[in-house]
C-alpha cells in the first residue's frame, strides 16, 4: 500500500521526522510519501502541530485522520476546518517523561530538599521527613498520564489518590469522581498534581474555593494546563500561607511573561513547560501505527472526542 503523509508543521518538525517515520512505516509494510507540499486533494494522512494559529484544512477533502504530535487538544479541535477525525499524541516517552517530572517534585517537596540544596549560612538543622506512606499526593486527571504519574508514587510508598471526571480504576491508587469526590481529594492532598485536560468544565478548576479545600501547607504541582489554575488565587493562597509552594511547568500564555509575578514569587518554581515532550522515535512508532490502522480500517489510538473535548 502507498500513501500520501502530509505534515501540517513547521519546517524543521518534518526534518526530524522524515527518517524515523518513513522507517516506522516501512516496518508496519506501508509505503509513504512524506511532504510538506502534497497537493492536498492528494493527502492520505496529516501529521498535524500547527506553528502559529489554525491551519485552514478545508482543502485536505479525501484525509482520513489528523494525527497530533501534541498531549493538549484544546487549541486543536477548537479549528472549525478541522473535520476529519483527530488523535492526540500518546507515547511512550511523553509518558515517562511526565512520570519523572511528577515523582522528582513530589520527592522535592516531600523531602524538604530546597532546605539543604539552598542553605549557606553554615547552620547545622536537621530536619527528618516523614515516610511516603505518611504523605498523602493527589492527582486531578488519571488519563494516561495521570494514571501513569499516579501509579508511579503509589510504587515509591505514597498514600496517593485520584480524581476523575468519570469512574476510573488504577491499582494502589483511591479513585474518586464527581463533585463530593473532588472535595474529598482536595481535603486530603498535602500535594496536589493537576493533570486534567483543559475544557469549560475544568478551566480555573483550581480556584479560590477550592484552593481553600486544601490543607493548610499544602503544595501545589501543575505539569497539566495553564488555565486549570485562577493565577490570581494561587497568588492569593500562596501569599496568607495557605499554599506552601507551587511549582508550575504550564500557563495561559507562554513563554510566561517576564513581568509575571510567579517568576519573582519565592514560593513559586517555575518550570518552561518541560514535563512532558513529545520523543521523535516514540512519537513515529504511534503515527506509524494509527495510519496503519487507518489503512486496515480499525479503530484510531487515542482519538479525540470533541464533544468531551479531550
Amino acid at each position: 500500500m502507498s500513501v500520501n503523509v502530509q505534515f501540517v508543521t513547521a519546517p524543521g518538525v518534518f526534518d526530524d521526522y522524515r527518517v524515523p517515520l518513513s522507517a516506522a512505516l516501512m516496518r508496519h509494510g506501508i509505503e509513504a510519501a512524506l511532504a510538506l507540499d502534497h497537493a492536498p486533494e492528494t493527502v492520505d494522512y496529516i501529521v498535524y502541530a500547527p506553528a502559529g494559529g489554525d491551519v485552514d484544512l478545508s482543502a485536505y477533502t479525501g484525509a482520513k485522520a489528523a494525527l497530533g504530535l501534541w498531549a493538549g487538544v484544546e487549541t486543536i479541535i477548537a479549528n472549525p476546518t478541522l473535520t476529519m477525525p483527530y488523535a492526540r499524541m500518546v507515547d511512550g516517552g511523553l509518558t515517562q517523561g511526565m512520570m519523572e517530572w511528577v515523582a522528582g517534585h513530589v520527592l522535592r517537596h516531600h523531602l524538604g530538599m530546597d532546605a539543604d540544596i539552598c542553605r549557606t549560612d553554615g547552620q547545622w538543622q536537621r530536619h527528618v521527613p516523614p515516610l511516603a506512606g505518611q504523605r498523602r499526593v493527589g492527582v486531578l486527571g488519571l488519563g494516561a498520564l495521570g494514571a501513569a504519574s499516579a501509579a508511579a508514587l503509589a510504587g515509591l510508598g505514597f498514600d496517593v489518590a485520584g480524581w476523575s471526571r468519570r469512574p476510573k480504576a488504577t491499582e494502589g491508587v483511591a479513585c474518586f469522581t464527581g463533585a463530593v469526590g473532588l472535595t474529598a481529594l482536595l481535603a486530603r492532598s498535602d500535594i496536589l498534581v493537576l493533570l486534567l485536560p483543559l475544557t469549560p468544565a475544568t478551566q480555573n478548576v483550581l480556584n479560590a474555593e477550592t484552593l481553600a479545600l486544601l490543607p493548610h501547607g499544602a503544595v501545589v504541582l501543575n505539569p497539566g494546563r495553564g488555565a486549570l489554575i485562577d493565577d490570581a488565587a494561587l497568588l492569593a493562597a500562596l501569599d496568607a500561607g495557605h499554599i506552601a509552594h507551587a511549582t508550575l511547568d504550564t500557563f495561559r500564555v507562554e513563554p510566561l511573561p517576564e513581568d509575571h509575578p510567579f517568576w519573582a514569587h519565592p514560593q513559586v518554581t517555575v518550570t518552561p513547560h518541560i514535563a512532558s515532550e513529545t520523543r521523535t522515535e516514540t512519537a513515529a512508532e504511534v503515527i506509524a501505527e494509527n495510519i496503519r490502522r487507518g489503512e486496515a480500517g480499525a479503530p484510531l489510538l487515542h482519538l479525540v472526542d470533541r464533544g468531551a473535548g479531550y
